[in-house]
């Protein structure tokens, strides 16, 4: 409940306010869009703290303390009291100052695939670490999974997969027998999980509570296909969203983007003959699960939604930005989604004990940044990302953190 008493003593009368100082101010803060924008509104739980000495003009705080207003309020009232103060179109403010969505789950962090293993529990720990110490983690609005009931899981996997799995894993076996996945008892909770962040995340991304949206989970799934898990995947997390955001929440058309270094193939077989959903692959060729050629374009209704740009060891940013560039912005013209996920891996970091490229943070972040302005053109500005590889901790943690701060930048 938003109080306005009367300001402590000393405090400054209203004032008039420009749109200037509103919009360089406020929205940039309110988000911590950058850390060189001065943080004059800074998130704390359900409260908002506001330096006094830009914005004691508002008369909003109920408390007056160290220099700062104390204000009581959700985000949304927070929209609607600066909006009066300041006569800003609400609509405006509205689309600039949503909350980025932050997805994951504890039993993510327990998956297994056993000693020595590179997709481990420390990838989880790296990345929640490096957003916590930029100060991103804050200034997002985590949420966990929802639950995940067969009948969607139905949606992307075969039952007898889905029998096969669970049963495998709670036998304790070390390893899918449908190919090279490493389990552990926790690893069914773990997949279940990830699954439901991604999910989570792309339900409120589409219901309007976020505009962008990063899923922390593990283990990853763009290799998981209907039958089978593989390449460190048990569910396709990916796939999973796209399904419910078709089936579920009533979106046509879905963009997936793939830029981990090894190809998607789970979720291209997924989605090979459908015409609702687009796959875009940048990806390192020849190398691991060696799909991916240029000429897979889809067959039947899909044919033409699937777009694969295989390249060479050490490529970089010059090869991959010419696909994002020339192959994939122009094909979305045509397509035109009403949501894009990204299938976010970082193995394709300069780095990288997986991978041969060589791209850099600030790649990354650039690529976010093409992929926004797509979805910006086509789909309501909604993006979901959700992590896939990565297995240079060090390298991981900066680069999802370049990523993030870009899904969190207007």
């Amino acid at each position: 409940m938003f109080l306005a008493p009367a300001p402590p003593v000393g405090a400054v009368p209203d004032q008039p306010v420009e749109q200037r100082l509103f919009k360089s101010h406020v929205v940039a803060s309110l988000l911590a869009l950058d850390p060189l924008v001065p943080h004059d509104l800074l998130p704390l739980g359900d409260e908002f703290l506001i330096k006094s000495g830009t914005f004691e003009k508002f008369r909003v705080g109920i408390a007056h303390e160290a220099n700062m207003w104390r204000l009581r309020c959700n985000v949304k009232a927070l929209h609607k009291i600066i909006c009066r103060a300041s006569n800003i179109d609400a609509a405006i403010l509205l689309h600039c100052a949503l909350p980025v969505i932050f997805s994951t789950d504890e039993k993510c962090r327990k998956h297994d695939a056993g000693p020595g293993h590179p997709e481990q529990p420390a990838r989880y720990d790296a990345v929640l670490a490096a957003l916590k110490d930029a100060g991103l983690h804050a200034a997002m609005r985590e949420i966990g999974p929802r639950a995940v009931p067969r009948e969607d899981l139905l949606l992307v996997h075969e039952a007898r997969y889905l029998d096969l799995a669970e049963r495998e894993i709670r036998e304790g076996r070390d390893q899918l027998s449908t190919g090279d996945t490493g389990i552990g008892k926790h690893s069914w909770d773990a997949a279940m999980a990830a699954a439901g962040c991604a999910m989570a995340a792309t339900e409120a991304v589409v219901k309007g509570d976020a505009k962008t949206a990063f899923c922390l989970v593990r283990p990853p799934g763009h290799h998981a296909g209907a039958g089978r898990g593989m390449g460190f995947c048990v569910m396709n997390n990916v796939a999973l969203a796209a399904r419910h955001a078709q089936k579920r929440l009533g979106v046509g058309r879905v963009l997936i983007v793939d830029w981990d270094v090894h190809h998607g193939n789970g979720t291209q077989d997924i989605f090979y003959a459908d015409g609702s959903v687009f796959f875009f692959s940048t990806h390192q060729s020849p190398w691991y699960p060696g799909t991916g050629r240029a000429d897979e374009t889809g067959e039947g209704a899909g044919k033409g939604t699937t777009l694969n740009c295989p390249l060479p060891a050490h490529s970089g940013r010059a090869e991959i930005f010419e696909c994002f560039e020339c192959k994939l912005i122009p094909a979305m013209e045509k397509f035109r989604p009403g949501l894009v996920l990204i299938s976010a891996g970082f193995d394709s970091r300069e780095g990288d004990p997986l991978g041969q490229f060589l791209l850099t943070d600030a790649d990354f972040a650039d690529l976010t940044r093409i992929v926004r302005g797509i979805a910006a053109s086509h789909a309501k500005g909604r993006v979901v990302s959700v992590l896939e590889g990565g297995y240079n901790l060090r390298g991981l943690a900066s680069a999802a953190t370049a990523h993030v701060a870009a899904l969190m930048k207007d």
